[in-house]
């Protein structure tokens, strides 16, 4: 009487006594699941850059800028529109619920020079929270207050970029004098490194100065050109942009139907199109890999094939003696599953190792996920079923006094 013990040793026998050809005919499988987690863990630690470059912009955040307008028919590009002030900004921090502050914010890209140096960059005119809202420390110094915003002071905090062009890399400038638009600031902090933002912008070559002193002294306006707004949490940044547009409508005196001259974007916005970018491509990526498993399994069959041929009268003698067909389906069924397996864990390990190879040599982010080891396993364990049930069942199907008598 076979035993389920039985027909498993004697799969496993039969493997080993091939052990050059089931290594060979696993290799597919372990080049398709290598691949399939490689793919992914590529595709997630693009995925992950992302995420951390959209929240070096700060989380829970709202920008509302300047719209565009129409001359003779012609439209005009985004901020055209004058009609955000600051008024607006404390309209926003006092009138929304789910705000926890706001920044005025106002830009311009000039020359600025020190006494050891000169770099051409954009100069921010923001708020005293601004740093808050974008998780954005100094380095050196404190940032300006309310006070300073209000009296419209002459001060300055540099990005490490314009600190290291102006001063020289490492040097501390607090206290120095630069001039911007022939204007003197002084430095009061240098901030963080924060690195490029998701649009590829060095967010270091920058200074900030308060927007109040920006609009008088190197701008010459009154409005502003965009308010950055900082969320509590409490609600959803979609209820907050509602309601900020409801505000900025009745304040701009906007006629129902009449088109918004101002926009409303979220950073959860900007890190939703950028990964559902990067998820399509991982898709991709990983269905082409999941190809090769596909040839892996093919590659099983045909070797599971070529073996029932070869022991057809191994197999005949076994039914004579007393396996059943189920015994025999079952024999070749665990063999095509354990060279699956098999090649399945070796693809695991060499794909971990080959995406940790690629984080080492080629300074790639890579992000190897529980779910795509899982995913590529257990497809690896399906191939296996499937492409060896053929050969299973034609084993199982040889009349036994025909298969004893084959040459």
């Amino acid at each position: 009487m076979t035993t389920p013990s039985s027909t498993i040793r004697t799969a496993f026998e039969a493997i080993g006594r091939n052990l050059l050809r089931s290594a060979l005919t696993s290799l597919g499988i372990i080049i398709g699941v290598a691949a399939v987690i490689v793919m992914m863990a590529i595709g997630g630690g693009a995925r992950a850059s992302i995420e951390a470059s959209v929240s070096s912009l700060g989380t829970n955040i709202v920008t509302v800028s300047a719209g565009s307008m129409s001359f003779g028919g012609v439209r005009m590009g985004q901020g055209a529109v004058t009609t955000l002030v600051p008024d607006d900004a404390r309209a926003i921090r006092e009138g929304v619920s789910g705000v926890s502050a706001v920044s005025p914010g106002v830009s311009t890209r000039t020359q600025v020079l020190s006494s050891t140096g000169n770099w051409q960059t954009q100069v921010q005119g923001v708020g005293s929270e601004l740093p808050v809202m974008r998780a954005w420390p100094v380095d050196l110094g404190v940032f300006f207050d309310d006070e300073a915003v209000t009296r419209s002071e002459k001060v300055a905090v540099l990005g490490a970029v314009v600190r290291d062009q102006l001063f020289g890399a490492g040097v501390d400038p607090l206290g120095q004098t630069i001039r911007v638009n022939n204007q003197p600031f002084t430095v009061i902090a240098v901030l963080s490194r924060k690195g490029q933002s998701p649009m590829g912008q060095d967010m270091d070559d920058t200074v900030m100065v308060p927007y109040t002193t920006a609009q008088k002294r190197l701008l010459g306006i009154t409005h502003i050109a965009n308010v950055t707004v900082g969320l509590d949490g409490s609600r959803s940044a979609a209820a907050v942009s509602d309601d900020i547009s409801s505000l900025l409508r009745v304040r701009h005196r906007l006629q129902p139907g009449a088109e918004d001259d101002f926009s409303i974007r979220s950073a959860e916005e900007m890190a939703t199109v950028l990964t559902s970018t990067t998820s399509t491509m991982t898709a991709l990526l990983a269905s082409v890999a999941a190809i090769s498993l596909i040839v892996g399994g093919i590659g099983i069959m045909n070797i599971m094939l070529v073996s029932v041929t070869e022991r057809t009268r191994e197999i005949g003698l076994r039914r004579a003696i007393g396996a059943r067909r189920t015994d025999v389906l079952a024999q070749f069924l665990i063999e095509a599953m354990a060279l699956s397996l098999l090649g399945g864990l070796t693809g695991v390990l060499v794909g971990i190792g080959t995406a940790r190879g690629l984080t080492a040599l080629l300074q790639w982010t890579t992000v190897v996920s529980p779910s795509s080891v899982a995913v590529s396993f257990g497809f690896a364990a399906l191939v296996g079923v499937i492409f060896g049930y053929v050969p299973a069942r034609r084993a199982a199907g040889l009349n036994p006094r025909e298969a004893l008598h084959f040459e």
